[in-house]
């Protein structure tokens, strides 16, 4: 193995968690950082390790990805996925794509086996086809929530934005043995969004970045903003001026908010292995495993710290 300490660093998304969902949502980081971790003490690459911590949280129904995505206008599912390599910046990305169990697998293909950065909803749709990735009926994804918070968005009195606050975009951020970095971000969007809106995950440097010459940054928040500041470049950019990943992430989230007044969170790991999670929002779900140490919250400010074998035992336990 080279000579880095792995580092991994996930979100659950930024926003409001409620109470009855904590538990899920905490239970559903963890389990996806220990998922990336593990892959990463194998001697797996960055690559490796964000994407299986993304599909992990993809097949939990708790957040706003793969299952349990919330539904857009016509109440149907339509997701965005990217990942990213600091290597030599590669990337994939696809958005608007339905009926598929994780985009973040057809992102990584769109990066590996063609030519090009993003595919969109049917083209991407023939392109899962083409690489054997498996079609299940879009009802699959459908939680018996996601479904209640559409009706509800539906009725004439109702106040979309209100539910907008509770965002769960789903991210990962990972440093190598080799040192190389990979960030990794997939959503179902905004509830009750146009059909074909297309938020800041799928677009490089708003929903993600990594670059081995800084780091990588996964971004979670009200996409609209993301995009005019162009969320996770700008972190980039304020980690080459010598910000450590923390001061980074806060400048940059500061500047959105004051500029375009939008709340977001961001996971941020830099080339040394330092990283951050850090938000404007409420609440951002996140979990991160370096030294074999598990930390993880969901409150500004809470930081639970547990040893990994501690963490896995009660993981097989149930949590």
């Amino acid at each position: 193995l080279g000579g880095m300490k792995p580092v991994i660093v996930v979100h659950g998304g930024a926003g409001r968690i409620f109470k009855e969902r904590e538990e899920g949502c905490r239970a559903g980081v963890v389990r996806a950082a220990l998922q990336g971790y593990s892959v990463l003490k194998q001697g797996g690459s960055a690559v490796d390790a964000v994407e299986e911590a993304v599909r992990s949280m993809e097949d939990d129904p708790h957040f706003n990805a793969g299952c349990g995505s919330v539904l857009n206008e016509k109440g149907e599912v339509e997701m965005d996925a990217i990942i990213m390599d600091g290597k030599n910046l590669d990337s994939g990305a696809v958005s608007a794509v339905k009926c598929i169990a994780n985009p973040i697998k057809l992102a990584r293909l769109v990066m590996e086996k063609t030519k090009h950065m993003l595919l969109t909803d049917h083209g991407a749709h023939l392109f899962a086809q083409a690489m054997g990735i498996p079609e299940i009926p879009g009802e699959k994804l459908i939680t018996e929530r996601s479904r209640e918070r559409w009706k509800k968005n539906l009725e004439p009195d109702s106040n979309p934005e209100e539910f907008q606050k509770d965002l769960g975009t789903v991210g990962a951020v990972a440093v190598d043995s080799e040192g190389n970095v990979a960030c990794a971000t997939s959503t179902g969007g905004l509830s009750n969004k146009l059909i074909g809106r297309v938020g800041d995950t799928a677009c490089i440097g708003s929903g993600g970045y990594a670059d081995n010459h800084s780091g990588a940054t996964s971004t979670t928040g009200h996409g609209e903003s993301i995009m005019k500041v162009v969320l996770a470049r700008l972190i980039h950019y304020h980690m080459e001026q010598g910000m450590s990943p923390e001061v980074a992430a806060d400048t940059a989230l500061d500047y959105m908010k004051t500029r375009v007044g939008g709340l977001g969170g961001v996971i941020v790991v830099n080339k040394a292995g330092e990283w951050a999670a850090r938000f404007s929002t409420k609440q951002m779900s996140w979990a991160t495993v370096k030294d074999d140490n598990l930390h993880y919250g969901i409150y500004a400010g809470e930081e639970h710290i547990k040893s990994v074998d501690e963490a896995l035992a009660s993981e097989r336990e149930g949590f």
